[in-house]
């Protein structure tokens, strides 16, 4: 297919800054508007509709590609379907697709018998919106009152709402700019929440008492860092409403009786630097999940009388990787990952040997799913791997069996015996070996014919589960192996994997990635040029340095809301994410390192004349998290630097934010579109 529309050009303007002795020319720098959050700048939406308009023209001869392939995912959905029911206190709670619907419905029932209670009616609150999200949901203690938050236009500012659910009334109080969970008061009085400062962040928790102005609203705390973030929680016992603070390594608790939020926070422990903890209760005793002593964890209890004094009750395991505890009343729940593969240990309040749920696989993602109630000997589980669609199970605590609830079903039919999954490693450049988990049809020869799809994020602790995808059976049937980079970055192989892919070892996950696509040569699986790659966000900015360091290798590039532009958003303070995040880059405004470090790969400040390969780049104009310009700035400078005539697309969303456009079905487009620009830059029949 040959393009004979001219890709749009932004003007270069002079724009310079200095910093750390070092002068740094930015010609795109104008494509921030200055009243952003408002984006009213003519010339920046006329660029940016002008790459729309190029992208719909380069894309239009793809649409049959694009339709067939949004119907076949469409295909593996069942579109009537819905949740297992799960039951907390007096009545059943699920979830319901009806058939063609974008969104969900909310239902309970009472346990003992009785009709179906609509909570919440998703579709309706979403009809003649172009995005819409539900954020917060939380039923009152009675059962009595629904309060939910929404966001409709993806800037993540949300509304919150409350109904009464016997007569689907709404109460007159409506709160703007929610960004947190909601926590009832044991008494249903009123709730807790948190706002959205001027910079999207987090900084306070609040209470709302039912019937008064949201003026008189009462702030409890307030954080006074910066780059901290306010969450609002509760225990699992219900007994206390947990006010937790902090950035990406350190953090504090706060305790507040639910019988009474207004009494004063009590901090289980100060503040320390690069120590983290979360808590839960069981009785008189906090359970508190630390990494003080270890980056893989332990496990410590201290009376609620004196929270501050820690008693180790599980040490930490150079092994076993502790992400979490959850207690309940007849035992409690360690969750943590060995080799990088979930595991769900039972342990009694008396002590001896925990018992560890097995799963069937070698490579698998599982979890604790809904579990409400503190008191249960049935625990809800999740469970899939990359050739085993989703599945609900039941598991008794006391037998150790398992029942299965429910298998994703996928109407247009699923055979998991055309397909297998194997766990690889591949040793990086320093001598470490990186998991990669991939997925390919039985017969696929490993004689360096055919495609492969790798995928990666590789930052922020977050470790990519070898889950089940039906949009990814798309690429299979036409012949791709579909792998998984476990890069250092995520904390796929424990805490250490993540700080060994931040601050000064950033490279690392950089370089992991592209030593995984040449293990993946060696290995027979694929060539160099038929390997299409993908990343989000902080994975978009990954795609951003492996296409500058080792543009050759790839055939296709798909770089969703990449955060590109690194070293310009860390040296703004003034915008919502960059206080916070200094902590996993680092302080270019302050650390000369940090600042010559982050320039040595931030991918828009390392464009440069080559060739690059065929690019997907999107955006969203609402983007709170990685704003619209470093999408478009990148965009511009990759058209005005490279030295190829490799089709670059960029699409941004003018009524979306972070997560793409809304519903079920329109982010399945969106996912057919980066399919069949993979298919068409590949060469593969679609």
């Amino acid at each position: 297919m040959t393009i004979t529309t001219p890709p749009p050009r932004a003007e270069r303007r002079q724009h310079s800054f200095t910093a750390h002795g070092q002068t740094i020319d930015d010609a795109y720098a104008w494509l921030k508007d200055p009243g952003y959050p408002e984006v009213t700048d003519p010339d920046v939406l006329a660029y940016l509709e002008a790459e729309n308009a190029y992208f719909e023209g380069v894309m239009a001869p793809l649409k049959p590609l694009t339709d067939r392939l949004y119907e076949e995912m469409k295909g593996r959905i069942k579109e009537d379907d819905s949740s297992v029911p799960q039951k907390d206190g007096n009545w059943l709670y699920w979830t319901a697709f009806e058939t063609g619907g974008q969104y969900r419905k909310w239902w309970r029932k009472p346990v003992g018998g009785g009709a179906d209670e609509l909570l919440l009616d998703e579709p309706m609150l979403a009809a003649g919106k172009e995005y819409f999200r539900l954020g917060a949901l939380s039923v009152s203690n009675d059962g009595t009152l629904l309060a939910y938050a929404i966001d409709d236009n993806g800037s993540e500012r949300f509304e919150v709402r409350v109904k009464v659910i016997a007569t689907g009334e709404h109460l007159p109080e409506i709160i703007p700019g929610m960004l947190s969970e909601i926590v009832w008061a044991a008494d249903d009085s009123g709730f807790l929440y948190g706002l959205a400062n001027g910079q999207w962040r987090t900084d306070n928790a609040r209470f709302h008492r039912l019937g008064t102005p949201i003026t008189d609203d009462i702030e409890l705390f307030k954080e006074a860092d910066e780059g901290f973030r306010v969450g609002v929680s509760e225990t699992s016992d219900r007994q206390w409403i947990v006010i937790a603070t902090g950035d990406h390594v350190t953090s504090e608790v706060w305790l507040l009786p639910a019988s009474d939020p207004l009494a004063t926070p009590v901090c289980v422990s100060p503040r320390q630097v690069e120590r983290e903890y979360d808590v839960d209760a069981h009785g008189e005793t906090l359970f508190i999940h630390t990494n003080d002593t270890d980056p893989n964890f332990r496990l410590c209890t201290a009376p609620i009388s004196d929270p501050g004094s820690w008693t180790e009750l599980i040490g930490p395991s150079r092994d076993f990787y502790m992400t979490g505890v959850s207690c309940f009343a007849r035992f409690f729940i360690v969750d943590g990952r060995e080799e990088g593969l979930d595991q769900i240990e039972i342990h009694s309040y008396e002590g001896g040997a925990p018992k560890r749920i097995a799963f069937p696989e070698a490579s698998y993602d599982a979890g604790l799913g809904d579990n409400p109630e503190y008191d249960m000997s049935v625990l809800r589980l999740g469970y899939e791997s990359m050739v085993t669609p989703g599945t609900v199970y039941d598991y008794d605590v006391e037998t150790g069996e398992m029942a299965v609830l429910k298998v994703q079903e996928i109407p247009s039919g699923y055979d998991a015996t055309k397909y297998a999954t194997d766990r690889l490693k591949i040793v990086a450049r320093d001598g470490t070996e990186v998991p990669v988990s991939i997925v390919y049809p039985k017969d696929f020869p490993k004689d360096g014919s055919r495609p492969v799809f790798l995928y990666a994020y590789g930052a922020y602790g977050y470790a990519i589960p070898p889950g089940f995808s039906t949009g990814r059976l798309s690429l299979l049937d036409r012949g791709f192996a579909y792998a998984i980079a476990h890069i250092r970055g995520g904390d796929d192989l424990g805490q250490q994997w993540y700080l060994d892919g931040k601050l000064e070892k950033r490279t690392n996950t950089f370089n992991d990635f592209v030593d995984v696509a040449k293990g993946l040569i060696a290995g027979g699986w694929t060539s160099a040029g038929k390997i299409a790659i993908a990343g989000r966000s902080a994975g978009g900015e990954l795609m951003g340095a492996v296409v500058n360091s080792d543009p050759e290798l790839w055939g296709a590039v798909i770089a969703d809301v990449p955060f590109v532009d690194v070293l310009n958003t860390m040296l703004d303070e003034s915008l919502p994410l960059t206080p916070g995040e200094w902590p996993e880059w680092g302080n270019p405004i302050e650390d000369p390192k940090a600042f010559a470090l982050i320039r040595s790969y931030s991918p828009y400040d390392q464009v440069k004349p080559q060739a690059y390969p065929p690019m997907f780049i999107s955006g969203g104009l609402n983007d709170p998290r990685v704003t619209y310009w470093e999408p478009a700035k990148w965009a511009a400078k990759l058209r005005h630097e490279k030295t190829d005539d490799h089709v670059l697309l960029l699409k941004t969303n003018m009524g979306a934010g972070h997560g793409g456009k809304s519903g079920r079905f329109e982010s399945l487009r969106e996912a057919a579109e980066e399919h069949a620009f993979v298919l068409w830059q590949l060469g593969v029949e679609g």
